[in-house]
């Protein structure tokens, strides 16, 4: 089992800055892919970034050249710098790894709230 400890939700007024920290513990033997997604209301989860572990990166059109995705590998832990933010970020945002101890499953975040106001 993965534990997940997130921080960095809030709210932020549009224009505005947050990061996202996500850090994984429990049974790891290695953490592949990391990356964030959110869900608004009333809306499917969607991804927006992703990171691998030798740190390519994947952004959804939306976030491209506000987000900036990052990780410590060290620390097992994923960063999500959002700058720029809109209202139509607001989301609850849920982080993501691909983790293995021998056979490889996905491993979710609880989630953390993101209100952007007007």
């Amino acid at each position: 089992q993965v534990q997940w400890a997130e921080s960095g939700g809030g709210l932020v007024q549009a224009g505005g800055s947050l990061r996202l920290s996500c850090a994984a513990s429990g049974s790891i033997s290695l953490i592949g892919t990391m990356g964030w997604y959110r869900q608004a209301p009333g809306k499917q989860r969607e991804l927006a970034a992703t990171n691998t572990r030798d740190e390519r990166t994947n952004y959804a059109d939306s976030v491209k050249g506000r987000f900036t995705i990052s990780r410590d590998n060290a620390k097992n832990t994923v960063y999500l710098q959002m700058n720029s933010l809109k209202t139509e970020d607001t989301a609850v945002y849920y982080c993501y790894a691909r983790v293995t101890r021998g056979l490889w499953y996905d491993s979710w975040g609880q989630g953390t709230q993101v209100t952007v106001s007007s």
